[in-house]
Parts: C-alpha cells; structure tokens; sequence
C-alpha cells in the first residue's frame, strides 16, 4: 500500500515499517514475586527488517540456561512469539507496518519460576524495549 506524499507530486512512499533498522541484542526480563513460585523469563532477541508480517526463528547459536523439561522449551517458545504479536499489535503508531524477523538468541529459564505466561510477558517486554530503541521515548 502506497500513498502519494502530502504535496501531491513526486513517487508514492511506503508507508513506515517496524523495525526501521536492525535492533540487535533486545533483552527482556520478566521477574516477579507476588509468592512462591514467582515468574521469571529472560530472553535476548534481535528484530530485523523482513517481509511484512511477523517471522521469528531460534538462532542458531541458541543458549539455554537453567532447567527445562522435554517439550517445555518449545512452549516457553510459543508464548514469547505470541507475547511479541500482542505487544506489537497495540505498540506501534496507527499506519506503522509490521515488517520483522525475530531472532532469538538466548532463553533464560528458573525451573520453578518459568511458566508459559512468564514468557508471554517476556515477549511483550522485549517489544516494548525494541520500540524504545527504534524511535526513543515518546
């Protein structure tokens, strides 16, 4: 989708797409105690220019700290990228193209504190964080 720039003349411009420019070494933390167990996540993403829409992918020089059952890693997966879509849908300025690959490069995981919604947050967190670097504090 082209619009033709506001003095009428000259070739139509892209509208504006999130990330601008690559944003390396987004880090996202989620840690909470209301009680035992607590919440806690901590991730490490990049956010590169792509297509438009969301792509994401496990780099692959991934690392896993902490304990992790079998399966468990991959929903812990699932819900950041699911936090990540929600927090975008909501973050960005009306008009603003999602045009991204999310790269992840590290998962910090509590065995007793890591849940499924701990790394939605996560997700929303590192978002959040990556709208800061790109266009600074509004």
């Amino acid at each position: 989708m082209n619009s033709t720039p506001p003095d009428g003349g000259g070739p139509p411009t892209a509208p504006p797409a999130f990330p601008p420019r690559p944003l390396r070494d987004v880090v996202a933390l989620y840690a909470f105690q209301s009680g035992c167990p607590a919440d806690f996540a901590r991730v490490t993403l990049d956010f590169e220019p792509w297509e438009e829409g969301l792509a994401y992918e496990v780099a692959a020089t991934h690392t896993v700290r902490g304990h992790v059952e079998p399966g468990e890693l991959a929903e812990f997966h699932e819900a950041l990228v699911e936090g990540v879509r929600e927090e975008l849908a909501v973050a960005l300025d009306a008009g603003t193209a999602v045009a991204a690959m999310v790269v992840l490069h590290d998962t910090r995981i509590h065995e007793v504190d890591s849940k499924v919604g701990s790394f939605r947050e996560a997700g929303r967190r590192a978002v959040r964080r990556a709208v800061l670097m790109a266009y600074g504090p509004k």
